[in-house]
């Protein structure tokens, strides 16, 4: 059996693993995201503030993902909790900084012509600074998107939702038949739903940001 018939005789299933692993993803992205700039809002005024969470958050990057399953798996088991956990915290580093260095990248006259037409604290951070650093934020959020669907395929070894079984089964059974085609199917899905997803991202950037900003 090819690659082609493999795929097509078993297309309900890896469609449905498919939208797991994307869904899996965006969801962990979309609270990394709030998690990540809810922590760079309150440390980008302070140097010592931002390069503490952003070390922090280097450092989880640095623990393999291996690593980092095995010693979550006995705190909360296996399936979509550990798996969830893994990925935030595999997401915050690029969300973190990137939300650091786009309010920090505000120009300060901005924010005070702000203040000076009566905005409150509040609403200069909500209505000018975040606005402003948003293309940064969404940067981070892209970069932590990509790097998730890889890893949400480690997921697979502490039963996470996706296309990461898929190539565990064929890495797995290797040599027994189409345990190329497992692999292969998996490993391709991936790839194809990161250009996908990296897409919708470049079309959110067009919507959501100006051309004066992103010029």
């Amino acid at each position: 059996m090819n690659l082609f018939e493999y795929i097509s005789d078993r297309w309900d299933r890896l469609a449905l693993q498919g939208l797991l692993h994307v869904s899996a993803v965006v969801q962990c992205t979309i609270l990394a995201a709030v998690l990540g700039v809810v922590i760079g809002i309150a440390v980008y005024r302070s140097p010592i503030g931002s390069a503490v969470a952003t070390a922090l958050a280097s450092t989880i990057l640095t623990v393999p993902s291996f690593a980092l399953l095995g010693l979550l798996i006995p705190v909360f088991g296996l399936g979509a909790n550990t798996t969830v956990i893994a990925l935030v915290l595999y997401a915050l580093l690029p969300i973190v900084r990137n939300t650091i260095v786009g309010l920090s990248g505000v120009d300060p006259a901005v924010s005070d012509a702000a203040r000076g037409i009566g905005m409150s604290r509040f609403g200069v951070l909500t209505r000018v600074e975040l606005r402003l650093a948003w293309p940064a934020i969404l940067a981070g959020m892209r970069v932590a998107t990509q790097m998730l669907m890889g890893i949400a395929v480690i997921a697979a070894y502490a039963k996470g939702p996706g296309l990461g079984s898929e190539v565990f089964s064929g890495l797995t059974n290797a040599g027994s038949t189409n345990s190329l085609n497992q692999a292969l199917t998996g490993t391709l899905g991936v790839v194809v739903l990161a250009l996908i997803l990296d897409a919708v991202y470049v079309l959110i950037n067009r919507l959501t940001v100006s051309r004066g900003v992103r010029g």
